[in-house]
């Protein structure tokens, strides 16, 4: 099995779960569990970031890619921003889509070496581990947002309603 179910499911389950959390009261970005650096604002914000940037890994082939992409971050700076209110949370929802739809087709490349640069050492990795870590890395984040949202009092998101089983009746498997 290739990895394109599981970032479809992925990015079905960002939008679903953050068009939720933009019907929340603003005051709802504002929840945190323990530590109050990790508000579901930022957690928000952290998702499509990261999102974005595995994205952008997937694309350093080579380590000429390397030289060339750093000039070319820049589109991905789109994905600085944090949103303020509820409303916010619902208008960056086409960036994050760009950026789940970036890791799909992506994926569909055969499994490589990808490489990025990190405190001056150059780090090398398979595909498949950039985007498994993608996919991990939305999971696991969307569960702290939901376990923020839950320790305030905003109880009316359930991720069961977001697994597999759940996008697999949504597409009709």
């Amino acid at each position: 099995m290739d990895a394109t179910k599981l970032l479809r499911h992925m990015a079905w389950a960002n939008q679903e779960i953050l068009t939720k959390v933009s019907e929340l009261p603003d005051e709802a970005l504002d929840s945190y569990m323990v530590n109050p650096e990790w508000t579901a604002r930022e957690i928000i914000h952290h998702i499509i970031r990261s999102a974005h940037f595995y994205g952008y890994r997937l694309k350093i082939n080579s380590l000429e890619d390397l030289q060339i992409g750093e000039q070319d971050r820049a589109r991905y700076i789109e994905s600085e921003l944090i949103p303020k209110t509820s409303a916010d949370v619902k208008s960056v929802l086409p960036t994050l889509l760009t950026a789940d739809e970036d890791l799909v087709a992506e994926s569909m490349h055969p499994d490589g070496t990808v490489y990025r640069e990190w405190e001056g050492k150059i780090i090398a990795r398979k595909r498949s581990t950039v985007i498994s870590q993608a996919i991990h890395h939305a999971t696991e984040h969307r569960a702290q947002l939901i376990s923020a949202l839950e320790f305030r009092g905003f109880n009316t998101i359930s991720l069961d309603d977001y697994d597999l089983w759940a996008y697999a009746e949504t597409i009709g498997e």
